[in-house]
């Protein structure tokens, strides 16, 4: 397998990155038409569509619900080193997000009263993929932070053959309510819409393939989706220092996840990039998903040799990556340059599987450059802030003029006139 390298020189880098850009625009409009009729009849048909895509696509059309108790029989059968490295897991989860919490406020200037009050959603549901991509992780990535934001309902949906016991144990870990074995396009539109036996809900976050991804992007503003996740990417910024078999590895755990992920090495170091390449060759022979590695690697991945760290840390901005690795001699002082990017792994011990499963920050991150302007999931993700206004008689009439000035700028003499008539009550 040959790795793509590039030399910087100002064009060439960003060539060859705007190309590997282009992976996550494939959806199609074939996807989209297909996903789009899927949400519309559900919308207008209810259960009677749903069970119609879920024989179809699932193989059954009958809606099963697993309950508290389902889940906490499967936390007795699953292997106790598994539930206590879950165990584990859920408590540095727990504990990062759990200093994310806020509270409401107040401002009080005399007789006037302002603030925010600050509520967790009511309802939130969690796709949850099946097949190999059903990660027990993944649940507690998306369950603790709803849970400590206060949601009401948590709501997981997973395709039948999805609802293995290591899921169903990291739902009972993290608080899930309930359960629904359905997947697909059609789980998204009837959490969105509602049908006659699932009720809506506020919020619907959780990867998925392509079809659940394009769903979620469609139902946004009927109801709130975390983000729309593309492939899965990392970027390792080395110099000389960098062990090149920790750059391969750390590589190869993202390539593996899927055939159009993206893993891109930049370094200051030929000798670097040029060992890093034997590395991946030797250890590629014993994972056992070497096939998808190799044509992801392929495809989307590569080196870019770059003239010293500004240049790295400009292809970086430029990228926006899901996972950076800082594998340099002083990986801090790089840090504070970095101004897009999901999660950030600094030095030679902290491996990007660190971050998905045990360090405790999540890994639900932006892809495909939206880093630029989306953030990890958070507590916040399942929050809601209302304002609320107490102004006295005495400090409508002092406010008054201005208001009105406002609002007469802007043609709306009604707004004006709302002040005016209590202005003149006073």
């Amino acid at each position: 397998m040959q790795m793509n390298v590039v030399a910087a020189d100002g064009k060439r880098e960003y060539e060859f990155l705007d190309r590997l850009k282009e992976r996550a625009r494939q959806a199609g409009s074939e996807v989209e038409a297909v996903v789009r009729g899927i949400l519309s009849d559900i919308a207008a048909r209810g259960d009677e569509a749903l069970r119609e895509y879920m024989l179809k696509f699932d193989g059954t059309d009958q809606l099963v619900r697993l309950d508290r108790e389902a889940m906490q029989a499967a936390c007795e059968r699953v292997d106790p080193d598994f539930l206590e490295a879950l165990k584990r897991a859920r408590e540095n989860v727990a504990a990062f997000h759990r200093a994310q919490l806020k509270e409401g406020y107040e401002l009080k200037d005399g007789v006037c009263l302002l603030g925010q009050k600050v509520r967790g959603l009511d309802r939130v549901g969690i796709y949850v993929p099946g097949g190999t991509a059903a990660y027990p992780s993944s649940v507690l990535m998306n369950a603790i932070p709803a849970k400590l934001a206060g949601v009401s309902e948590l709501i997981m949906v997973t395709p039948p053959g999805g609802a293995k016991d290591e899921i169903l144990a990291a739902a009972c870990l993290c608080g899930v309510d309930e359960i629904l074995l359905m997947g697909g396009a059609q789980a998204v539109g009837a959490l969105a819409y509602g049908t006659e036996s699932v009720r809506r809900v506020d919020k619907i976050v959780g990867p998925g393939n392509l079809y659940v991804a394009t769903a979620k992007r469609l139902i946004f503003g009927v109801c709130d989706i975390d983000m729309v996740a593309g492939p899965s990417e990392i970027l390792i910024l080395a110099d000389r220092t960098a062990d090149p078999a920790f750059i391969a590895a750390d590589l190869m755990s993202q390539a593996e996840h899927d055939r159009q992920a993206s893993a891109i090495l930049l370094t200051t170091d030929a000798g670097v990039a040029e060992r890093t390449a034997k590395e991946i060759e030797r250890q590629i022979a014993g994972l056992s998903r070497a096939d998808i590695i190799r044509e992801s690697l392929q495809n989307y991945g590569g080196i870019i040799l770059c003239p010293h760290e500004q240049k790295m840390l400009e292809l970086c901005n430029y990228i926006a990556p899901e996972h950076l690795e800082l594998m340099t001699e002083h990986p801090l002082d790089l840090l504070d340059g970095v101004e897009n990017a999901g999660s950030v792994f600094l030095g030679q011990y902290s491996p990007e599987p660190l971050g998905d499963y045990f360090a405790g920050p999540n890994h639900v991150l932006p892809t495909g450059g939206t880093a630029r302007f989306f953030s990890p999931l958070s507590v916040d993700s399942f929050l809601k802030k209302t304002q609320y206004i107490f102004y006295s008689r005495e400090a409508l009439k002092e406010a008054a003029p201005y208001i009105e000035r406002l609002a007469e700028s802007e043609g709306l003499t009604a707004h004006a006139n709302a002040v005016r008539v209590r202005k003149d009550r006073a």
